[in-house]
């Protein structure tokens, strides 16, 4: 029988074909030209995608801006990641990410463009395309050009990594590093050599070291495929993983514990920790709490890091249910199905999942494994534990899902490819024939539960056009396969309708990922596509809303804009907008820098999330006393009236001591917040911690300065404003606003402390 005219890397393993022919996945040809351009033309399509306009995402994830601004600063700042140019509190992140982006800004000062928002998001851009390319070689290292094109097409266009590749979070770089060690463990096992295996471990430490434990999700399966496809003896193979497992442990933990070695009076207090340790930071905030849900919890503040809990506060904190804190809902085994997630990466899972299995059936089980079985391994497991990880995780961001993306495509790819070969040369009596209709056909019905779940217009539009394309390509690949006498024949339309099939498969993705270019994205917690009309924390954006808008549907003051892909702020901060990178308040700047004097810190805020902009604006040292969203005990109260009275500090700038609560939002958001936090009396002060009492002491002691003094006749607001949700918690869908910190949208009040009560 001739076999079908697709191109792949010779494999060892075969299975049966019609008639007992072996069904292959011929062809280790040299690339042809035709393959060549099409490589070039996706590469050119994800450059696009991920760097133009990129400039009107401003400064992206403020947060991380503010600390590369920082880290350029100082040797000290640069080493300790630290969050604000005073060396107060460092950022939630190890540092090789931010070094990156830090290095990416000082090449852009020396070519004399100054430091931007385009700088710090450029690196992100350029490692999405790099990851096209590369996933593209590791394809057709095994598979040949036609499989790598398919993947890297994908990858290119998969919503979630565009929008991401736009942004200055850090995975784009996690991604490209762990890509690499794929590689590098594929070289391992084909060529025999340790080394490698062990700079495989290496890249992965660096992984770590961009995004701590999420770069050990991909162990499980470099560890299997090198046990398993190795072809030295069994305890060599164990030594080799013995060996790579501890140059991996080496490189992760180095500056782990380089941070918590440093005397804490030498260094910045570790942000997000309890104790000021990178360790419990490393496997507590992200770690350990990624899988039980996030638990803003306090502690009492002290130099001693192993201090107990304080009953009193830890009492007041709210611990948040789960599920809510989820922007994929309660933990299932369908999660990754869901809307909220399957938007963002989900188009092509149900193709993936079949195309592992019809990998798997190829060749008989034997070790050491096959390519078949090897891609299975390697890919499949790479798959499930990012599906098993973000099926229970109790806290989590959508935009995480970028780490299971290279699996999917990969899977996709590869398993379209093989289930064509099933389609063409197995019997039509024989069930695996049918296959490839069957994995279209599921892959149709899920892309169309998600359109749907988009409203209008997006399901009125596309539910129709990928619907017929989709059910085009499907019925004709069954009429084919049964034989049914066309004009024409029917072998000819057989690999035209796997086209057309893909090209509606591939078309709601890409319009996802365009979306990221005519939309600038929410840089705190980016989501790819139009918003979710319904589900999850969506509903409680609708309801934020209608109750935002005014008579003519304009911001009620003191309300937060939620509308757009990039939330605004409805008024009254005074210093602009933390999350969509807005200029500070000139006069605020202007009135800070006047009258601070001697002081060491130009303002002390209630969170770095606060704080952000003005460092990014001034360059100048903001105190973030609670860390990111401000709740970490950093000082006590008498700490910090000491560095009151030592005229290190002098202004304050916190929520006023009437700002808004839950009582005045409409009767819908309370009951959504109420089921978030598991409390019917939260009080947002109460995520604050300890740290509370500093802010009440700041607002019953200190002298309030008059608002005409330092606030811009438009920032002026005397609305209560409305609390937000903890920090970089839950967002409603791909269009929701910013959830961010306590301050988000009220009415702050500046503070000098110089004058007490």
């Amino acid at each position: 029988m001739k076999t079908a005219n697709l191109s792949a890397t010779a494999l060892n393993a075969s299975g049966p074909g019609q008639g007992g022919e072996k069904l292959t996945l011929s062809a280790s040809q040299p690339t042809r030209r035709w393959q060549r351009i099409t490589l070039g033309v996706i590469v050119a399509v994800s450059a696009f995608l991920n760097l133009f306009l990129i400039q009107q995402n401003g400064y992206g994830n403020a947060y991380y801006t503010a600390a590369v601004k920082s880290m350029l600063m100082n040797w000290h700042n640069f080493f300790f990641v630290s969050f604000d140019p005073g060396g107060f509190v460092t950022v939630d992140k190890p540092p090789l990410g931010l070094w990156i982006q830090a290095l990416s800004a000082k090449i852009f000062e020396v070519l004399g463009f100054g430091f931007s928002g385009v700088s710090v998001l450029v690196p992100q851009a350029i490692a999405g395309t790099i990851a096209v390319y590369v996933i593209y070689c590791l394809v057709r290292r095994y598979f040949g050009p036609v499989p790598g094109l398919i993947a890297a097409l994908a990858l290119a266009i998969t919503p979630i990594s565009v929008t991401l590749n736009r942004d200055n979070n850090l995975d784009p770089l996690l991604v490209l590093i762990l890509l690499l060690a794929t590689w590098c463990v594929m070289l391992a096992v084909d060529t025999g050599k340790l080394r490698w295996l062990l700079l495989c471990g290496l890249l992965v430490g660096l992984g770590f070291n961009v995004k701590t434990l999420e770069a050990y999700l991909v162990v499980p399966a470099f560890g299997l495929f090198y046990l398993l496809s190795s072809n030295h003896t069994w305890g060599k193979r164990i030594i080799h993983l013995a060996l790579a497992l501890f140059v991996l442990l080496i490189v992760s933990f180095s500056w782990v514990v380089a941070v918590d070695l440093t005397p804490a009076s030498q260094r910045p207090y570790v942000g997000s920790s309890q104790t000021n340790s990178e360790l419990e930071l490393t496997f507590g905030y992200n770690g350990l709490e990624r899988i039980t849900g996030m638990n803003i919890g306090g502690r009492n503040p002290t130099n001693n890091a192993t201090s107990a809990p304080s009953p009193s506060s830890s009492a007041a904190m709210p611990s948040f249910a789960g599920g809510m804190m989820n922007e994929g809902g309660d933990p299932s085994a369908l999660r990754l199905l869901k809307p909220e997630l399957g938007g963002q990466v989900s188009w092509l899972l149900p193709l993936a999942i079949l195309g592992l299995i019809a990998i798997a059936w190829q060749a008989r089980l034997r070790l050491p494994l096959n390519r078949w079985h090897q891609t299975a391994v390697l890919w499949g497991v790479w798959l499930l534990a990012c599906a098993a990880f973000f099926s229970v995780a109790g806290f989590f961001h959508s935009y995480y899902l970028v780490m299971i993306a290279p699996a999917i495509c990969v899977l996709a790819a590869i398993g379209l490819v093989t289930l064509w070969l099933d389609y063409r040369q197995r019997e039509r009596s024989d069930w695996r024939a049918w296959m490839l209709p069957l994995a279209l056909l599921l892959t149709l019905a899920e892309q169309l539960y998600l359109i749907s779940s988009y409203g209008a217009p997006w399901s009125t539009i596309l539910v129709p056009l990928v619907a017929v394309l989709g059910v085009l390509g499907i019925a004709a690949l069954i009429i084919a396969k049964l034989q049914i006498k066309l004009s024409g024949g029917t072998s000819k339309i057989q690999r035209p309708a796997v086209i057309v099939s893909m090209v509606g498969l591939l078309f709601t993705p890409l319009i996802w990922s365009v979306i990221s270019l005519i939309m600038p994205a929410n840089s705190v917690l980016p989501t790819a596509g139009p918003m979710l009309v319904s589900g999850g924390m969506g509903s409680m954006i609708a309801e934020l809303q209608k109750a935002n808008a005014g008579p003519n549907g304009q911001n009620a003051p003191g309300m937060p804009g939620m509308g757009g892909r990039r939330g605004g702020i409805g008024g009254g901060m005074g210093i602009g907008n933390p999350f969509g990178g807005e200029k500070s308040d000139p006069k605020t700047i202007q009135f800070l820098q006047a009258n601070k004097g001697s002081a060491r810190y130009l303002v002390a805020v209630q969170s770095a999330m606060s704080g952000e902009q003005l460092i990014i604006d001034t360059g100048e040292p903001v105190m973030a006393l609670g860390g990111f969203i401000g709740s970490d005990p950093i000082l006590t109260l008498e700490q910090l009236q000491q560095k009151v009275k030592a005229g290190e500090v002098r202004y304050f700038l916190f929520p006023s001591a009437n700002a808004g609560s839950l009582k005045d939002l409409p009767a819908s958001i309370k009951e959504m917040i109420e089921k978030m936090t598991g409390s019917s009396n939260f009080n947002p002060s109460s995520m604050m911690g300890n740290n509370g009492k500093i802010m009440s002491w700041v607002q019953s002691s200190c002298k309030v300065v008059p608002a005409a003094q330092w606030k811009s006749n438009n920032q002026q607001n005397t609305g209560a404003g409305m609390p937000g949700l903890p920090g970089g918690t839950a967002a409603g869908g791909p269009n929701a606003g910013p959830a961010g910190n306590m301050e988000v949208g009220m009415n702050n009040q500046l503070y000098d402390c110089s004058v007490t009560h």
